[in-house]
């Protein structure tokens, strides 16, 4: 093959990894300035179900069901409900140790994963709004007025909070993982001016609980049902001034586990909601669709192309040259912070660039098992 066709490759994987990461980001930006859509906020004071799916939590389930009392919202508009997925530790009990009668313990058996568990809550829930939690998720205290002012607006069906990943002692971290829901945040502020963010946070999201749609038990319910919501014509909306506090995971392998089950479960819900690519919902909301999530989760692709390509390019310019050694220095700056982690030794400036490289390994293992038709349902929760 000759250099033309290596270039082309080059320069066209060069673009999509920059118009991913900075492209669509600044597109989005200038449409947040010519649109300027804004949700009509006003206090309220809906009936709210609070609904939570735990497995072996028992960690982290009774400091969760206290924070969710202690919320500045009136309790006797508050419900709590608790499902526990065939839990084998003490979680049971723990929830059940709480005397509010605004406080319900489910258990689904045998264990079938927390879309199942969702599922089973709706019918037991008497709230307007129905709010998801993590078992480990903390609120800050006003954060559900804050949610609920949007559900004034009637073109608003689903809300999403912030998340601030924490220390063990519950400050913010400056690690990778936080710069990425920075970023993330940072585009859903943009999205919701356009009309609709494309991924939410699942920790800290309420909806609107007639639009609720029962899912199989395989999907992802922090991605389809926003999705859902948006097919049936509302808008899905970031909320900055509600903050969660949810603890990091000190191990890359966990990461890297946990992202290849988002990325896999996500792929999957992209499958089975891919009229919403093709313009169901919108132009505009299929071009989000493509550049947020698809073509985030194929960037896997393009690094391997710019790499790949460029080592086969480096006795044609200069310009190459320059931009491999820029490639494998950054590769190599993620490596050596795994190894550096693992000594316990902390070099913040390579965190972002181990993340990136973490990140993209896992969307591409999830594409493999994608391609192989192989699912997740279940797994272990989230470790800090």
């Amino acid at each position: 093959m000759n250099a033309l066709y290596y270039e082309s490759i080059f320069f066209f994987s060069m673009f999509m990894i920059f118009y991913v990461y900075i492209g669509y980001p600044a597109c989005i930006w200038v449409l947040s300035r010519l649109l300027g859509r804004h949700v009509n906020k006003t206090a309220s004071e809906p009936r709210v179900s609070i609904l939570i799916a735990a497995f072996n939590e028992e960690e982290h389930i009774g400091q969760t069901i206290a924070n969710k009392l202690e919320l500045n919202y009136p309790k006797d508009k508050m419900q709590i409900i608790v499902v526990s997925d065939d839990s084998t530790d003490r979680t049971d009990e723990l929830v059940n140790s709480f005397p509010e009668e605004n406080v319900t313990l489910l258990r689904q058996e045998p264990r079938a994963g927390k879309t199942s568990a969702l599922n089973l809550a709706i019918p037991h829930a008497n709230g307007d709004v129905l709010v998801f939690s993590d078992a480990n998720s903390i609120y800050a205290a006003d954060s559900l007025r804050h949610i609920m002012a949007n559900f004034h607006d009637p073109q608003v069906g689903y809300v999403t909070g912030k998340m601030i990943y924490t220390n063990p002692d519950g400050t913010p971290i400056g690690d990778g993982c936080s710069a990425y829901m920075k970023y993330e945040n940072f585009l859903r502020s943009l999205e919701t001016q356009i009309g609709s963010v494309v991924g939410v946070d699942g920790g800290i999201d309420a909806m609107r609980k007639g639009l609720y749609r029962n899912m199989t038990p395989d999907q992802l319910p922090d991605f389809v049902q926003p999705l859902k919501v948006i097919e049936q014509g509302y808008r899905v909306v970031y909320e900055p001034e509600a903050i969660l506090k949810e603890s990091a995971l000190s191990q890359s392998r966990e990461e890297y586990q946990m992202r290849v089950r988002v990325s896999l479960r996500s792929l999957w819900a992209l499958y089975d909601m891919r009229p919403l690519l093709f313009g169901k919902a919108g132009l505009v909301f299929a071009w989000q669709l493509w550049s947020h999530k698809l073509l985030r989760y194929l960037v896997f692709l393009f690094l391997l192309g710019a790499l790949v390509t460029n080592s086969l390019l480096l006795t044609d310019a200069f310009i190459y040259k320059v931009v491999f050694v820029t490639q494998t220095a950054c590769y190599a700056g993620g490596f050596f912070s795994l190894l550096f982690e693992k000594t316990r030794m902390q070099l913040n400036r390579l965190h972002f660039l181990h993340y990136f490289i973490l990140l993209n390994t896992a969307a591409a293992h999830a594409a493999i098992k994608f391609i192989l038709g192989k699912k997740q349902v279940m797994w272990t929760p989230r470790k800090g």
